[in-house]
């Protein structure tokens, strides 16, 4: 029903269009910036276990994984895994990625806050984004607003968790580009091409949040359309 209303591309398009925008260009930066090698001539994987050591974190693994920016820490395992390009790559782009995630790992470890709030949230997310659309959908089409609005709370939680997120991730990013900086592992001009990487990153959490709060916004106006 929705993807026959005009107006929700009026809402949704320009986030959709934000959102290819920040695909395209984190892996333009990424890949230019994986052209370029670093000059100690680690890989990912090396520059990643360097940071934890000499952050003092204990008890993380590194792991490749399959994918093409696939990179992640888990908590849970207290894990690290880096996609093929980062974990053996010997670049700008390996070096800034794998720091990123460290920056994660060392957040796990000193208790950061708001990581653990982003923890809490996965499900409710997960939640959200699995049955919130289609309350929504089923609650505008059969007129039971409560349904509707119901959708829309268990939407909102994506909204939250993304919201959440966007600190988080910047948070990792300053903390990579500092390690790197600090420890002698990267160079003066290859820190300035780290942060190139790092805030192209930084675009895709920007423009999936307004992304989701453009969608959020097209389900209560409709919502309240039906109640008048």
């Amino acid at each position: 029903m929705l993807f026959f209303d005009p107006t929700y591309f009026l809402f949704v398009g320009p986030g959709i269009l934000l959102s290819l925008l920040a695909s395209w260009y984190v892996r333009s930066t990424f890949r230019r910036f994986s052209q370029v090698a670093l000059s100690n001539g680690l890989t990912g994987a090396e520059v990643a276990a360097a940071i934890l050591q000499r952050a003092g974190v204990r008890g993380v693994q590194i792991e490749p994984v399959d994918g093409v920016l696939s990179d992640h820490y888990d908590p849970s395992a207290k894990v690290l895994r880096l996609s093929a390009d980062v974990y053996h790559g010997r670049s700008i782009s390996a070096a800034g990625v794998a720091a990123h995630e460290v920056g994660h790992a060392i957040q796990d470890a000193t208790g950061y806050r708001l990581m653990a709030l982003r923890q809490h949230l996965v499900m409710p997310a997960r939640i959200g984004s699995q049955l919130g659309l289609l309350m929504v959908m089923a609650g505008l089409f059969l007129h039971m607003l409560q349904l509707a609005w119901v959708g829309v709370f268990l939407f909102s939680a994506i909204f939250l968790f993304e919201l959440v997120t966007l600190p988080v991730e910047i948070d990792a990013s300053s903390r990579a580009k500092q390690r790197l900086v600090s420890s002698g592992l990267v160079t003066a001009s290859e820190g300035e091409a780290v942060g190139r990487v790092l805030r192209a990153a930084a675009f895709t959490y920007v423009a999936s949040l307004i992304s989701t709060a453009l969608q959020l916004l097209y389900f209560v106006t409709k919502i309240r359309d039906q109640e008048r």
